[in-house]
């Protein structure tokens, strides 16, 4: 979606992003540099309908002079429009020559994130004033193995019905006000065998696929 925001707003979001000092190695790093302010310069220049017009003037010309105008520009990807459910998938795969190789190294993820740093100031389902949308963990899904063979396992909670998230799916209306993880217990599956496992089980796990809900 391109907009035409105000320049001094268009890169504000719900929460200073400056202040995490994200750590290295964990799911608000991978958020970050995800969301991170990029200049486009050189090659990687922007397109210019504007500068366009005012250089070749009417539309109807550009075509046929195949003037076209590029300038310097900065892009961020935000959060629009917040999910009643946050699914993130982990990038665990690099590139080693002409292999691809597995990454199994420890990402670190809480029970609870805040996504609001990662939001635009303007996102649309979240109220005024607001400078907090947060989310509980209820899945993870772990990958064991390599790039050519392994086995998935998921670590899922149970817990009580979630009337507020019925709420968001239905009528995307936010009027929670719990700033904790959902209550529940933890279970270790794999393949038929279901076993109960502690959230410090869960929270060390290599996670491939995280699963939230959203409080508030």
């Amino acid at each position: 979606e391109v907009s035409t925001d105000d320049p001094e707003t268009a890169f504000c979001t719900l929460a200073n992003r400056e202040e995490l000092n994200p750590e290295e190695d964990s799911i608000h790093h991978c958020l970050y540099q995800f969301t991170r302010n990029e200049t486009l310069t050189e090659t990687n220049k922007l397109l210019c309908d504007v500068c366009t017009q005012r250089h070749c003037g009417p539309k109807n010309n550009i075509k046929s002079e195949k003037k076209y105008v590029y300038t310097n520009a900065k892009k961020q990807m935000l959060i629009s429009l917040a999910p009643p459910i946050l699914t993130l998938h982990l990038k665990r795969f690099q590139h080693a020559g002409y292999n691809l190789q597995k990454v199994n190294r420890h990402i670190k993820f809480p029970e609870v994130i805040d996504l609001a740093p990662f939001c635009t100031a303007k996102c649309k389902n979240v109220a005024e004033g607001n400078t907090k949308v947060l989310y509980s963990l209820y899945g993870v899904v772990e990958h064991s193995g390599t790039m050519r063979s392994g086995h998935y396992t998921a670590y899922v909670k149970m817990r009580a019905m979630n009337n507020h998230l019925s709420d968001l799916v239905l009528r995307g209306q936010s009027q929670a006000s719990e700033t904790e993880p959902v209550k529940g217990q933890w279970f270790h599956i794999s393949d038929t065998h279901v076993q109960p496992v502690s959230v410090s089980k869960v929270l060390s796990s290599q996670a491939y696929l995280l699963f939230y809900e959203r409080l508030l």
